[in-house]
């Protein structure tokens, strides 16, 4: 008991010393009634204060909560002068470019970063509204800031919020331009954080300059920029951006395009940081787009897309056979873009990630294309091939997809949309379809099914200990075939890779939530033409594999 009444104690000491030097009278009212809860509130107070937010390469997130290991604005204020002191230290000229979206405290910590800029003399540029996150990376690029600060959490739960750092030219250099940190800016960055000194002793300065609406119409002009002005338009498309900043800007981009403006779903239509009619904000939970089904069900769409809440991925719902329908997978709509811009003559680098299909590698085996494959996250894709040559076109199976990279180097979810539009308006014109032409890939390259076996855990021990058991004990064998590589990507990164003659199995933890994954591929050569008994095997198979990997993981 005295070892508890002491951890306590500490607890409750650094919590009265958070509490002095924290600037928003909420969360000290937040953080104050939990003390006056003690010692019943003890375990949450303690995970208030079990550290603070480390800022890595996707920046800060966590939930919206007082004290350090919460999204609030004491550390926001102090994740600011860190950035801002490190910007400094690099001789980084030029302004700060800062966006946000519609959740809880966006704007709130938005407007602080500004002020923390201009009060260590350095302009700053803050977005009209809450916009897209694609728009912020488009804006470092576009007005020559030195860096640029998007405050959002995705497709994080409500009760999250995030803060994510780009840099510009200057200190990104050609190929990291307007694109997320890598190492070691971000240590660089974390380093001048932890030395913040109080935070009453950092100087504020004015709002900062709220850009125009002219910002926006730049964007979407060069957005409908990436696709054919005179390709086919005839298209019907539900929409939904389910309760984020998407809608506006995509609309948008359609009407500037040609296209007719897609329907959205009406109860998802506005920004709403509540997000009351999903119970997790990303278009690949199960139950997610129920709603824009139902709306493309009863317009007759053609094509159903989804944006999650900063509209930086898009998920693309099409009719399946059997007049229902379902969702493409990441990698279904990654490859059907490569194809595209590959079908329309462009030439450069094409880049996928070591957890997405291996048939872009053999596409571009196939058409003689410069083909790169990199860790996971945007960050690396954008940086791909280092320079040997111009990137093209990039994807993750996580539903991000970059079609124009000198437009925006990071994942688009508006760019995207308007190219998936085109292929399948230019399809409709000859009578076919999306999923026509994924058969006509399979069978060319063999039918490559994907999925994944994801597991969301309370406690991150049970992710450490199931990376800890794949590493001890490596399955000789996956479907009856021999394992004939296993890499381990460590120190760089988390990650067991395995293949057979004909699998191929990734397992890391996720980077953004706490969820460990495993990426399960199958290859399947199509005999005869006959891919629907082709894609039935390979459905069979991966559900095996599944159970394999889930056996040795312990799950």
């Amino acid at each position: 008991m005295a070892a508890d009444s002491t951890d306590i104690d500490d607890i409750r000491e650094q919590a009265r010393r958070w509490l002095a030097d924290d600037p928003d009278p909420a969360s000290r009212d937040e953080l104050t009634a939990v003390l006056d809860g003690l010692p019943a509130s003890a375990p949450e107070l303690a995970d208030r204060f079990a550290g603070p937010l480390t800022f890595g390469t996707a920046g800060l997130r966590g939930p919206l909560r007082a004290g350090p290991n919460g999204m609030n604005l004491a550390v926001v204020t102090q994740a600011a002068a860190g950035l801002v002191t490190w910007l400094a230290a690099q001789g980084g000229t030029g302004p700060l470019v800062i966006g946000y979206d519609a959740r809880h405290g966006s704007r709130q910590f938005a407007e602080r970063t500004a002020q923390v800029a201009t009060g260590a003399g350095r302009p700053a540029l803050l977005l009209p509204s809450p916009l897209p996150t694609p728009v912020l990376a488009y804006a470092v690029r576009h007005l020559g800031g030195v860096a640029g600060v998007m405050v959002t959490a995705s497709h994080n739960p409500p009760q999250d919020n995030g803060y994510k750092v780009y840099l510009g030219a200057e200190l990104g250099g050609e190929l990291g331009a307007g694109a997320q940190i890598v190492p070691p800016a971000d240590a660089g960055i974390e380093a001048a954080i932890r030395s913040v000194g109080p935070l009453a002793q950092v100087p504020l300065g004015e709002p900062g300059l709220v850009l125009g609406d002219d910002l926006v119409a730049s964007y979407v002009e060069r957005a409908t920029a990436v696709i054919d002005p005179d390709g086919p338009r005839d298209l019907t498309v539900a929409y939904t951006p389910l309760h984020g900043v998407g809608a506006a800007v995509l609309t948008a981009a359609f009407a500037r395009a040609g296209f007719p403006t897609p329907g959205v779903v009406p109860d998802q239509a506005e920004p709403d940081p509540a997000f009351p009619t999903v119970s997790f904000p990303n278009p690949e939970e199960p139950g997610a787009v129920d709603r824009l089904i139902a709306l493309a069900d009863s317009t007759g769409a053609d094509l159903a897309i989804a944006n999650d809440p900063d509209a930086d991925r898009c998920a693309v719902v099409v009719r399946d056979d059997s007049d229902g329908w379902r969702m493409l997978r990441g990698d279904e709509v990654g490859v059907l873009l490569a194809d595209h811009l590959m079908r329309r003559g462009v030439t450069g680098l094409y880049a996928t990630t070591i957890v997405s299909s291996s048939l872009l590698r053999a596409m571009c085996a196939a058409r003689g294309l410069s083909y790169d494959e990199t860790l996971t996250g945007f960050k690396w894709i954008v940086r791909a091939g280092g320079g040997s040559a111009p990137l093209v076109f990039g994807y993750e199976e996580a539903l991000g997809y970059c079609v124009a990279p000198e437009h925006v180097r990071d994942k688009d979810g508006i760019t995207a949309a308007l190219t998936v539009a085109e292929l399948a308006a230019g399809l409709k014109t000859q009578g076919r379809t999306l999923t026509d032409r994924l058969d006509e890939l399979a069978a060319e390259f063999g039918v490559h099914h994907t999925d994944q076996l994801s597991a969301r855990v309370d406690d991150l021990r049970v992710i450490a200990d199931a990376m800890a058991r794949i590493r001890a004990a490596i399955p000789a064998t996956l479907l009856g075939q021999p394992v004939d590589s296993v890499r381990d990507l460590l120190p760089e990164s988390d990650v067991v890779i395995l293949r057979t003659a004909a699998v191929r199995v990734v397992i890391r933890p996720s980077g953004t939530e706490p969820k460990l994954k495993a990426y399960l591929e199958v290859v399947e050569p199509v005999v005869d033409g006959d891919v629907r008994t082709a894609r039935s095997r390979a459905a069979v198979a991966v559900a095996a594999l599944r159970g394999e990997i889930a056996a040795a993981l312990g799950l």
